[in-house]
């Protein structure tokens, strides 16, 4: 499978180095990607103008965490990370709103992964359900990343243990405190990208490591490790 062009990549590297030219080359070649998206939150009463800034954020969020070791296209790393930084916009606006298009795709895709996890014995990859949806991997990403818009800290961490999300996080006493969502956000701010990436997709998007190391291309193992890591550091930020 082809991945990103030698001159993305270079422009990738500059940028992270504050070269600013090499940063609006990139904006400028992912403003289709960018546009795509946030074509999905107009007619709730936000600006157009206002979306696109909000997404070229995510975008610029995505260049700074993205690893050529992730073994993904760039723009596949880049949706989620676009359409998170929208949705959060959109949700403390008040506005939130799937479209019907969206919640179809999602329907289709729910059936097909049933499907196909039947007759193959495991889950089918975003590749596999855009081929056989015959549509763009990014659109994939963004429906599976609205179908898990929310995970609950009280669901089970892991199959093979009885250890919710929460546990992870803290002893039972100190849950209040640590659903003090003001002060989990400025902690997860302060993780490095890859870490916010994890921590975003495996507790906000209720991905399993599985999926993650799919979508990072990194082994399961390592977002086990990574996940474990960060969990600590928060707890230690959180007190």
């Amino acid at each position: 499978m082809k991945w990103e062009t030698d001159n993305t990549l270079r422009l990738i590297e500059e940028s992270k180095k504050g070269n600013t030219r090499a940063t609006e080359i990139l904006v400028k070649e992912n403003e289709p990607l960018v546009k795509s998206i946030i074509k999905r939150f107009l007619g709730r009463g936000i600006e157009y103008d206002d979306l696109f800034q909000i997404g070229n954020i995510g975008l610029l969020k995505a260049i700074s965490g993205f690893n050529p070791d992730f073994s993904v296209r760039f723009s596949t790393y880049a949706v989620p990370m676009i359409s998170g930084e929208v949705k959060r916009f959109v949700r403390d606006n008040n506005l939130i709103k799937m479209p019907r298009s969206l919640k179809e795709l999602q329907q289709k895709i729910r059936f097909l992964r049933q499907k196909l996890t039947v007759e193959q014995g495991c889950e089918p990859t975003v590749e596999e359900l855009a081929e056989k949806l015959e549509c763009q991997v990014e659109d994939i990403i963004l429906a599976l990343d609205s179908m898990n818009a929310c995970a609950s800290l009280d669901e089970p961490a892991f199959e093979e243990e009885g250890v919710t999300k929460m546990d992870l996080l803290a002893d039972k006493k100190d849950k209040g405190n640590l659903l003090d969502k003001i002060a989990l956000r400025q902690c997860i701010d302060q993780l490095d990208e890859r870490e916010k990436t994890v921590i975003f997709l495996r507790y906000y998007k209720d991905f399993t490591q599985t999926r993650i190391s799919e979508i990072l291309g990194i082994s399961q193992v390592q977002i086990s490790r990574i996940e474990s890591r960060t969990i600590e550091k928060l707890k230690r930020k959180l007190g």
